[in-house]
């Protein structure tokens, strides 16, 4: 297949994009390329360890207190209408991956086993191998994938968006060979993923670095929400990165958080963020760089999380007897491409889904294990939407802040309708020409400054600290390597960070202003970067 032949090409292999390519491959027959920068089984999606949320049985559980518990996380910034898509959708997705062969943990009866998570009123999380779920859904689509006639390019980075008389036409990539080629597609779905290596202390992977996002931002496609960062609570604080990560589930099962004293000072099932608030103050105020995550209670630990329990023996911690060291990591990227409810961006013939879309499901912060599903979820509907030949946004979703929004009336927005503020950020000019440094020298002080100055607590002075850092990657000599290329992403989408996280003058969800530590009713709104 010729790559210009492509009916829909996706950029990235983790749950979004995979569960898109199978149904566009199998279901509609379409031509369809998958692009990694890596091997196909790498993305991000394998690192996810929770599970997935859903209502799957007719119980006390329903798919309107899903929703309730979502909007909730989601401090204000939600949209209603996608979460709505969310929950209602979510189950049978979950069954159709269950007859693509993913194996998840059954009871005695056969019954799936559920988890409660924070910010989960009740049990509502089915998982894989204890806390490897996202392996196993990541091995069952590859599987999938690999049945199908998709095209795979592994090991190709792309750099930016083919864009002519007003569509997306494909994308530039740079290929194992170390050259530069076109792959044209009459649609591109990207399923990149967040940008956790913005942050030194992340449990992110090392390929997380933006590039969906910032590909768009440079193409001038809306992007929205991208200050808000979810961090969190639990990662292992060992010298190693990325931070393991310690499940939620273990709080649902019963751990507690200590402090160094031993006290016990938050809530374990509140929402992510505002445990991470709870452990950074408690950390400053005690002058510590961890507190401790108690699971000696739970019973047979081994065999409810097998992982977990190798990862801490490799590390000489038994959790039956050793209280485990935990600090807040920069989790989850929250903000990204804005979408509507069929995936489609700002700019006909783009598509996004996943981590690297801003959809409206999530709004100020992230609910536990609603990641996996909205992948799941709105990367097939991208592909239905696709198949019934719409080529353009419309209203719904998030995209209803971009698309009901006049730029010269920033004010004026439909009722019901989070407003929004259109922010133009100038094109990044090309470096000087000189002797390129080592891309990762610059990526370290970037990564330290951003965890330092725009992490958990964030103020104006800690924010203008940041930008400084940012303003001096930008200037750096820019690499022609694939290193160079990631840390230019980087420098790219934690600028619009910088900037979203300082015009937020509030606190709200996974974003916190020491400064400005209430919730501001003129701030129900998202600043949309163009």
């Amino acid at each position: 297949m010729a790559a210009d032949d492509l009916d829909l090409l996706v950029l990235g292999s983790g749950v979004a994009g995979l569960s898109a390519a199978v149904r566009a491959a199998e279901t509609h027959k379409m031509r369809v390329g998958v692009l990694t920068k890596g091997e196909l089984p790498q993305a991000t999606t394998r690192w996810a360890q929770g599970g997935v949320a859903a209502v799957l049985h007719g119980d006390e559980d329903s798919t309107d207190l899903h929703l309730a518990d979502t909007l909730s996380a989601g401090a204000g910034l939600c949209d209603a209408e996608a979460v709505r898509v969310l929950v209602d959708e979510g189950p049978h997705r979950v069954n159709e991956l269950i007859a693509l062969g993913a194996m998840f943990d059954r009871d005695a009866r056969g019954e799936l086993e559920l988890a409660r998570e924070g910010g989960h009123t009740l049990a509502r999380i089915v998982h894989a191998g204890g806390s490897a779920t996202g392996a196993e859904v990541e091995r069952a689509l590859v599987a999938a994938v690999q049945r199908t006639m998709a095209a795979v390019y592994e090991h190709a980075f792309a750099l930016e968006l083919i864009v002519e008389a007003g569509r997306c036409r494909g994308i530039t990539a740079r290929f194992p060979d170390g050259t530069t080629r076109e792959v044209r597609a009459t649609n591109v779905l990207v399923t990149t993923g967040g940008a956790g290596q913005l942050y030194a202390v992340t449990t992110n992977p090392l390929e997380a670095t933006g590039d969906g996002i910032a590909m768009a931002l440079r193409a001038g496609v809306a992007v929205a929400d991208i200050e808000f960062v979810q961090f969190h609570p639990t990662a292992l604080s060992i010298d190693s990165m990325p931070r393991p990560l310690l499940t939620e589930a273990l709080r649902g099962h019963g751990a507690l958080l200590r402090d160094t004293r031993g006290e016990r000072f938050v809530d374990e099932l509140l929402p992510r963020d505002v445990v991470s608030r709870a452990e950074t103050r408690r950390m400053l105020e005690l002058g510590t760089d961890h507190v401790f995550l108690d699971a000696t209670g739970l019973e047979q630990f081994d065999q409810r999380f097998p992982n977990i329990a190798a990862q801490l023996q490799g590390v000489g911690l038994d959790p039956a007897t050793d209280w485990l060291p935990v600090a807040p990591a920069a989790h989850y990227t929250c903000g990204g491409i804005v979408t509507d409810l069929q995936g489609a961006s700002s700019l006909p013939g783009l598509w996004a889904a996943g981590e690297v879309s801003c959809s409206g499901v999530h709004g100020a912060n992230r609910l536990a294990s609603n990641s996996l599903l909205e992948g799941m979820v709105f990367g097939p509907r991208a592909v239905e939407a696709i198949e019934a030949g719409v080529s353009g946004p419309e209203p719904t979703g998030a995209m209803r802040t971009v698309m009901g929004m006049d730029p010269d009336r920033p004010d004026m927005v439909p009722a019901g309708v989070i407003g929004g503020r259109f922010v133009r950020l100038d094109p990044i000019s090309p470096a000087p020409e000189t002797l390129p440094e080592d891309p990762s020298k610059i990526r370290t002080v970037l990564q330290r400054a951003l965890t330092e100055h725009a992490g958990v607590l964030r103020d104006a002075t800690s924010l203008a600290s940041a930008a400084a850092a940012v303003g001096s990657a930008l200037t750096a000599p820019r690499s022609d390597s694939v290193a160079g290329h990631e840390l230019h992403n980087l420098v790219t989408v934690a600028r619009a960070a910088v900037d979203a996280a300082t015009r937020r003058e509030e606190s709200r969800g996974a974003h916190t202003r020491e400064d400005f530590p209430a919730t501001s009713a003129d701030l129900a709104l998202r600043f949309v970067y163009v």
